[in-house]
């Protein structure tokens, strides 16, 4: 892997984020505005961070963010009751969320994303990490297996989304290799 792992002003850099995010995710122009601002919100919550996966020349391919759980904030309020119907929802607490994670397209499976998010939460103060990710079996679910992630809710729905997710939870740190 030729990319370096380190801090991102994300705030700063949101758009080159979002383009990529756009390409791993295939966001359209709508989508990413919409997105745009939500990221620019999260990044002034309490303990939000982030990193970025920046190649020789500083272009950005791929970055990771994400803050300590707030069960007020709307993707808690959204899969609250998934998680409680099986039992899951004291994931909610004391959990470091993992909101956005990609890599661009021509950087995949070289080892940015799986450096990314155990870099991330390598420095979380919780004792465990959420996330949600399309529930279908794809290569991020597989990273987030191999990461120690388990299902605590599959066919989740969030407004407005295509199709269902599934969130997962794992214990920090991160299982490695």
């Amino acid at each position: 892997m030729d990319l370096v792992i380190g801090p991102l002003d994300l705030s700063a850099r949101v758009d080159e984020a979002l383009a990529v995010q756009a390409l791993a995710f295939g966001l359209g122009a709508d989508e990413v505005a919409v997105r745009r601002q939500i990221v620019l919100r999260h990044m002034t919550s309490p303990g939000a961070r982030a990193l970025g996966a920046t190649t020789p020349d500083g272009r950005l391919a791929g970055f990771v963010y994400g803050m300590p759980n707030d069960r007020a904030h709307w993707w808690s309020t959204v899969v609250e009751p998934y998680l409680r119907a099986l039992g899951n929802d004291g994931w909610l607490d004391d959990s470091f969320v993992i909101t956005e994670l990609h890599v661009h397209p021509a950087h995949q499976n070289q080892g940015a994303g799986r450096a990314l998010i155990t870099t991330l939460t390598d420095a979380a103060d919780q004792p465990r990490s959420i996330l949600s990710a399309i529930d279908t079996d794809s290569p991020a679910r597989a990273l987030y297996h191999a990461l120690g992630y388990q299902d605590l809710a599959r066919r989740v729905l969030f407004p407005s989304a295509p199709r269902p997710y599934a969130v997962m939870g794992a214990p920090l740190p991160l299982r490695r290799r």
